[in-house]
């Protein structure tokens, strides 16, 4: 074992075995924020956090932050940086995609590729913002997310929440306070002055797309002065945003927090673990540089970061129920859903950030088979078999969709199909006893039965299903985790 003192810096190596015998810092650099926010802390009095309680701290940021830094270094790529190859255009106009989401995009893990997209970043600081949208065919779902800074899901317009029908909605930011004006049906209060709102407009097939985009020419966003043909108040000042990428939060995550935390109100919830990272030096207005760090503090924060990963991985394993290998469970919701869960918070970001409610949709995920071996389109060949009459009961519609076992993103194939979905049943064949099985493997598994191949990695495997407003009677998976209906096992190919 290696011995440490007051009066060396402790090497990054052999941190674990030394990290219970200090319990004072030191050698850091004038620049070290830890030391800085440590001198802080003693000057009002208030002992400082020694280098396991950094870790603690660092850890427990880890956890709280992932989320909201996950948000903001998409919200860099989607529309602040013009030059990310992910930009989708400025704040407060909707970006109308024309296609679903492919191999190519890499802003956001475990992306749906059922529906084509609409966003709208939200800037709700000068005045809130009327969301408008047209009457949409009840045959065709679509919905519209509300996700704020905390990853909070806020509201929802659409088929489940709102109906059909056409209307307008007020989304205000978290210090409005006003009489619902004329002409809005309902108001939705973010808790962050940025916020994202996602449209997803169900597509039936490849012909279709041209019905969807006249679906998406009718939404519309507008502030309320204009909405009421009022003037508009003074502009809120630019921002000048620490640039952020996706590809860039494992290296500067603290960096990254304290920047996205400037945009993310402290509320009752938070305060008290706002301020326990206030004390290490992380917050609205610091720079908590890894760089600028300590030897002792770099290797407790490294640590840190490690650990929080790994539970949150944990959550993600355990915190749902098992079912014939598939995670089932609900991560997602609003405010008052996760009453600050941070770990939980963290598991659906990791998960798939911008995951919907139970109600609106549910995602269960497995990367096992059904005896409980890693999913490897390296080594075996896989089917999916639901029995007749055990499709998964939706009201709208659902989908299994392929992703890369390490990335969580779609994968390049020969035939460009990323899912296998309900609208696509008519072209697919059934087996003689009515049942339905897919083909989950790297080749194809012959012509005739191609339209159920389902193209994997020639690696690890994650797959996802998507179960669109699932219905409520049964057989149905909600509640989470303990349904009348739940998904098959994926199993070896004989």
């Amino acid at each position: 074992m290696m011995k440490f003192t007051k009066s060396k810096c402790l090497p990054v190596l052999g941190l674990a075995l030394g990290l219970t015998l200090l319990t004072v810092t030191g050698c850091g650099k004038k620049a070290d924020p830890v030391v800085q926010a440590e001198k802080k802390e003693e000057a009002k009095g208030v002992l400082a956090p020694g280098i396991a309680e950094t870790k603690a701290i660092a850890e427990e940021a880890f956890i709280y932050g992932l989320p909201i830094v996950m948000n903001y270094a998409v919200m860099n790529e989607f529309v602040v940086d013009k030059n990310s190859g992910q930009y989708k255009g400025p704040f407060n106009i909707i970006s109308n995609e024309a296609r679903v989401f492919t191999y190519k995009d890499t802003a956001v893990v475990t992306p749906n590729s059922d529906t084509p997209y609409s966003m709208l970043w939200l800037d709700l600081r000068a005045e809130p913002m009327v969301i408008s949208v047209p009457a949409v065919d009840k045959k065709r779902y679509y919905s519209v997310q509300l996700t704020d800074g905390n990853a909070y899901n806020y509201g929802y317009i659409g088929s489940r929440a709102t109906g059909v029908d056409a209307g307008s909605y007020l989304v205000v930011g978290p210090d409005w306070k006003g009489e619902t004006p004329a002409g809005i049906k309902k108001v939705f209060q973010s808790s962050t002055p940025f916020a994202l709102s996602i449209f997803r407009t169900q597509l039936f097939d490849a012909g279709d797309m041209p019905n969807v985009v006249k679906v998406q020419a009718g939404y519309q966003a507008q502030p309320l002065s204009a909405f009421l043909k009022q003037p508009a108040p003074p502009a809120a000042p630019d921002v000048k945003f620490v640039p952020a990428t996706t590809a860039g939060i494992k290296e500067n995550f603290y960096a990254y927090l304290d920047a996205a935390l400037q945009f993310v109100p402290v509320s009752e919830e938070d305060r008290a673990v706002r301020a326990r990272l206030a004390s290490i030096g992380i917050g609205p207005g610091k720079t908590f540089d890894f760089k600028d760090l300590s030897l002792e503090h770099k290797a407790a924060v490294l640590l840190a970061m490690k650990e929080g990963d790994d539970k949150v991985d944990k959550y993600l394993n355990d915190g749902m129920k098992d079912i014939n290998g598939w995670k089932v469970g609900s991560l997602f919701g609003d405010r008052a859903f996760y009453k600050g869960d941070w770990l939980k918070r963290a598991a659906a970001a990791k998960g798939g950030i911008y995951g919907n409610d139970g109600v609106e949709a549910m995602y269960p995920m497995t990367r096992v088979d059904g005896a409980g071996a890693t999913l490897d389109g390296s080594k075996h060949n896989y089917t999916l078999t639901f029995g007749k009459d055990q499709l998964p009961p939706v009201h709208a519609f659902w989908s299994v969709t392929m992703y890369d076992g390490k990335t969580q993103l779609l994968i390049e194939n020969p035939i460009n199909r990323y899912l296998i979905n309900s609208p696509m049943l008519p072209g697919m064949k059934k087996n003689a006893d009515g049942s339905l099985t897919i083909h989950i493997q790297k080749d194809s598994p012959g012509k005739d039965k191609e339209a159920n191949w389902l193209p994997a990695p020639n690696d690890s495997i994650y797959l996802v299903m998507r179960l669109y407003w699932p219905k409520t009677q049964a057989p149905s998976i909600l509640p989470p985790g303990e349904g009348s209906w739940n998904p098959p096992s994926v199993m070896v190919a004989k």
